[in-house]
């Protein structure tokens, strides 16, 4: 498989990509990640970018995320949202899941509003939906379905055992 050449290739992975954490607030136009490729206090930053990078990506695509590289001394984020406000957040010398902490609680949705947004996404309002907890409890609700047998007997045509001794009868 060509997706699967590469340095850790696990991380382009679609289950990888799922279990992502972070998922920012919906303020959030654009995030720049300010660090270098060498140097021990930018080593936080380039570990977060290389592991967590991706997830943020494809957890939020309407977010413009930026990596910048060798143009600091030290490494930081930049987050600017859409009231024209600007936030920084330092990186040096932290640690990648120091740093990820740091994100979900500063820029992340707290988990009531992801716990809402989920079942929201759950609740389906489409007419064609029908069982337990839906707008019709059965199929013979619908307009042009068979009506359910309990309540109106089936024709003998579509009966089984009718069909069967009939087959039996002519064949």
């Amino acid at each position: 498989m060509p997706f699967m050449k590469g340095v850790e290739p696990i991380r382009y992975t679609l289950k990888y990509l799922k279990a992502g954490k972070i998922i920012f607030k919906d303020a959030l136009q654009i995030l720049s990640i300010n660090y270098n490729v060498k140097g021990d206090h930018h080593e936080g930053a380039r570990q977060f970018v290389f592991w967590y990078l991706p997830q943020m990506q494809y957890k939020n695509p309407n977010v413009q995320i930026v990596t910048l590289r060798n143009m600091t001394p030290s490494p930081f984020i930049t987050c600017y949202f859409d009231n024209n406000e600007k936030m920084l957040i330092d990186l040096d010398s932290k640690g990648k899941d120091d740093i990820l902490e740091h994100v979900i609680k500063v820029l992340g949705k707290p988990k009531d509003i992801l716990k809402a947004e989920a079942q929201a996404m759950e609740i389906k309002d489409n007419p064609a939906n029908f069982g337990y907890m839906c707008e019709k409890a059965c199929i013979c609700e619908v307009p042009g379905q068979i009506p359910c047998p309990g309540a109106v007997p089936l024709p003998f045509h579509m009966r089984g055992k009718y069909r069967n001794k009939m087959d039996e009868l002519n064949g």
